[in-house]
């Protein structure tokens, strides 16, 4: 799947400067991935961080009454959904950092004075880069998941859990890289990741359902994006796949797992539209 970035900086590039174009963008790309196996202490942090909560509210509620869940799952499987999406949306939201960086220590400037043929490739290997560690771990929760018992998803699960979280990780990107642009320094956009992280996770459906909220936080949990991630994914993991089928039974109406990708796919087009007029002025 190509971000709408992607798309709208190949629709710009004449077909010989394609190739110049996807150079670029793979040298800066590969340039983030040798920082981070310098520095792997950011990826093994993005998965302890989600494989202890998946682990300790696990056991927590291990012992919880029979039928207490909707559709009778174990808690763990209930978790599980909820750990995968917070793993790349906690991945996602931390992709303006490496820019910030940039642009703290010169090195942005240095790229922009550079005989680049497109600066969107600056842009394109920052959403390469996220994306890809994003589903990495997001993949290994998945597996530790399946090692506790809590299930893996059949061949179209794993397709319909691969397209949701693509989608939240490109929404989210997009934010946290107009927020790398907009913002001061790095201490203002770890301060915004902080606040937004935990309260983000507790309003939405990823460690209790709807019918366990008071009816304000239920509203919250019905309009929070995670919750339109986790809902999808969490019915990949309950058999046969039906995207027809009501997966959300909010305060304003019932939600199909179609209404969920949709709602997904326009958040995700609308933030990179919001951005780009951003990063047109920053990045020219």
């Amino acid at each position: 799947m190509t971000s709408p970035t992607a798309s709208v900086a190949l629709q710009q590039q004449p077909p010989g400067a394609l190739s110049e174009l996807s150079q670029e963008t793979w040298a800066l790309t590969r340039r983030l991935f040798l920082q981070l196996m310098r520095r792997p202490s950011t990826l093994i942090a993005g998965v302890l961080q989600p494989l202890i909560w998946l682990i300790l509210f696990g056991a927590l509620f291990a012992n919880a009454p029979e039928g207490l869940l909707p559709g009778g799952m174990s808690y763990g499987r209930f978790l599980g959904a909820g750990v995968i999406v917070f793993t790349a949306f906690s991945g996602a939201l931390n992709a303006g950092l490496p820019v910030m960086f940039d642009r703290e220590f010169g090195f942005l400037n240095r790229l922009l004075v550079a005989p680049l043929r497109s600066r969107s490739s600056i842009v394109l290997a920052s959403v390469i880069y996220i994306t890809a560690l994003s589903l990495l771990q997001s993949l290994a929760i998945m597996g530790t998941a399946a090692v506790l018992g809590y299930g893996w998803p059949g061949i179209s699960g794993l397709a319909l859990v691969l397209v949701t979280l693509l989608l939240l990780v490109f929404a989210v990107t997009a934010l946290s890289l107009g927020l790398a642009f907009a913002l001061p320094g790095h201490i203002e956009l770890i301060a915004v990741i902080f606040v937004a992280n935990l309260p983000l996770l507790f309003a939405s459906t990823a460690l209790a359902p709807l019918s366990f909220m008071p009816t304000w936080l239920g509203w919250l949990a019905a309009l929070n994006p995670l919750t339109f991630a986790i809902e999808p994914i969490r019915a990949a993991y309950q058999g046969p796949l039906d995207l027809s089928a009501v997966l959300l039974e909010a305060p304003y109406g019932d939600v199909t797992g179609t209404s969920c990708l949709l709602i997904l796919l326009v958040l995700t087009i609308g933030l990179f539209l919001a951005i780009r007029p951003l990063l047109n002025r920053k990045l020219s």
